[in-house]
């Protein structure tokens, strides 16, 4: 049987010929359209993918953006905070000039642009000054939450500065009836079983009758966070027991305008003390059981008005004097 032929060298070298392999592209080494088509797929894949999951982070409040402040508005919701402490402000700002902002404020976009408060003030506000005073980027780092959730927003409010810095009694209660008033609850029970619903009900009692404090004096105060729990409930109390005390109250602290926190308790106490007062009745004298006159000097009658009994006393009723009086007494008869 004749051998085949070789026909073409043993030597993949020789003439500095490189073997052929099956993994070398056709078409003079271009790659195949299908690879780029699938690096493609792949690409758009995992792009739609990152998509989805910055979504859903923002949509879910676990992504955190900076957004410049001027772009928050700060009066979106009615704020609890009645009183803006001095000394913690400067002590905030002083910490965000060192080590910058370490916890986001929340968010919710606008309709008409922007972005409403929820929670954040404080921060908000010192960074504000700090942009004043050339220092920072203007931006602040804020976590988005959902439009149209109003009851959810005014609760990560008070959540939030119940656990920072803590809210007054009359702070509570302003919150419940604002909310009401802005038409997030329907009506201020709802609004305290939502705002404060891990509070006992004992507190809840008592925030409800701040409330009363609240629609009689809020504007007129200047100092409301400083009324203690035990005033306030005076003054509750006495704003429900007669008409026209929250009148009486608002024209005192008009007239007296106190520029100190401990002269506006001082009014308020001595107004509660008026009103506490049990009213001072007049002694009355027992209704007299006899009349009683003078028949003549030491001589007196006096005539019972139960049964009519007459008795006469005095130096004047000598022994002669009754016998004569019984004679005459037996021949009247």
């Amino acid at each position: 049987m004749a051998k085949r032929k070789r026909l073409t060298p043993a030597n993949p070298d020789f003439l500095g010929a490189a073997p052929e392999t099956k993994s070398m592209a056709p078409m003079g080494g271009m790659r195949a359209p299908i690879a780029d088509v699938a690096s493609e797929a792949s690409a758009t894949s995992a792009l739609e993918e990152l998509s989805r999951e910055v979504q859903s982070a923002r949509s879910e409040g676990r992504m955190i953006t900076a957004l410049p402040l001027s772009q928050i508005r700060l009066d979106h919701l009615v704020r609890d905070r009645v009183a803006n402490d001095n000394d913690d402000m400067a002590a905030l700002v002083s910490s965000l000039r060192d080590r910058g902002q370490q916890t986001p404020i929340e968010v919710v976009a606008l309709a008409e642009g922007g972005y409403g408060l929820i929670s954040g003030w404080r921060r908000c506000t010192a960074l504000l000054q700090l942009a004043e005073e050339g220092q920072g980027d203007g931006t602040v780092l804020t976590i988005e939450r959902r439009a149209g959730d109003a009851p959810a927003a005014y609760l990560a409010m008070v959540e939030e500065n119940e656990i920072r810095v803590g809210l007054s009694y009359f702070e509570r209660a302003r919150i419940a009836a604002k909310a009401v008033e802005q038409g997030v609850f329907d009506t201020e029970k709802q609004a305290l079983l939502e705002l404060f619903r891990t509070a006992s009900r004992a507190k809840r009692s008592k925030i409800r009758s701040f409330i009363n404090v609240v629609h009689a004096l809020d504007g007129v105060l200047r100092f409301p966070h400083a009324i203690g729990e035990r005033l306030g409930l005076q003054l509750s109390a006495a704003l429900e027991r007669e008409a026209g005390t929250d009148v009486r109250l608002r024209a005192a602290l008009q007239a007296a305008d106190p520029q100190t926190t401990e002269a506006e308790l001082k009014l308020l106490a001595d107004m509660v003390a008026l009103k506490t007062e049990p009213a001072k009745t007049k002694k009355t004298k027992p209704e007299a059981l006899f009349s009683e006159r003078d028949l003549r000097e030491g001589l007196q009658v006096r005539v019972h008005k139960a049964d009519g009994r007459v008795e006469l006393s005095g130096p004047a009723l000598t022994p002669e004097l009754r016998a004569r009086l019984l004679l005459w007494l037996e021949k009247t008869k």
